[in-house]
């Protein structure tokens, strides 16, 4: 991963003059209550409605067992979509929550309790943050098969800030529990 699609390019702030690099963000969608398809699209839409960003990019839908989860969790649906853009870490972290709101997303003191709507912020150019409101790249991310594969197909070649080939951070998290759907494809403009 780049962080940026060309780091030539740089945009103006009209209003304040400030000069922001365009940056390369991978984003982690996830979905299991309620229309989890429809979840998802409207993520994506959402995301390419959103000033300063550009979506380039979203994977195939796949459907994962809950890890971590509650018992009885119901399966997610997980896509993954990259996106060039200007605003910073924090911006896309208040539009991220702000899209899981408008999903109902209900935030619970249950770890990963089910969810309408999940949408992560994985990695954000080569930008690192260990905040308790932001943690870059995503923490565990590295570890997930439903972040790994589906990254994987849209960039073979991705790089994981830090840790290398996504490729090989997928081999070694394996793809158990991890289900294409071929039949459910997410559109972008």
């Amino acid at each position: 991963m780049t962080e940026t699609p060309n780091p030539n390019i740089i945009d103006a702030d009209t209003l304040t003059g400030e000069m922001r690099p365009i940056r390369r963000v991978v984003i982690g969608l996830g979905s299991n209550l309620g229309e989890r398809f429809s979840n998802l699209q409207g993520a994506v839409d959402a995301l390419a409605d959103t000033p300063n960003v550009w979506v380039t990019g979203v994977s195939p839908v796949y459907e994962s067992e809950p890890v971590d989860c509650p018992p009885d969790s119901a399966p997610f649906l997980n896509a993954v979509v990259l996106i060039d853009t200007t605003l910073s870490a924090h911006r896309l972290l208040d539009r991220a929550l702000a899209i899981e709101d408008a999903y109902d997303r209900l935030r619970s003191e249950v770890k990963n309790a089910p969810r309408t709507l999940d949408v992560d912020l994985i990695a954000v150019g080569d930008r690192r943050s260990d905040t308790e409101d932001l943690r870059l790249p995503h923490p565990q991310a590295h570890e997930r098969s439903f972040v790994l594969k589906p990254w994987s197909d849209l960039e073979p070649d991705a790089e994981f800030p830090g840790l290398g080939p996504v490729s090989e951070l997928l081999a070694k998290a394996g793809s158990d529990g991890l289900t294409p759907r071929a039949d459910l494809v997410l559109e972008f403009e």
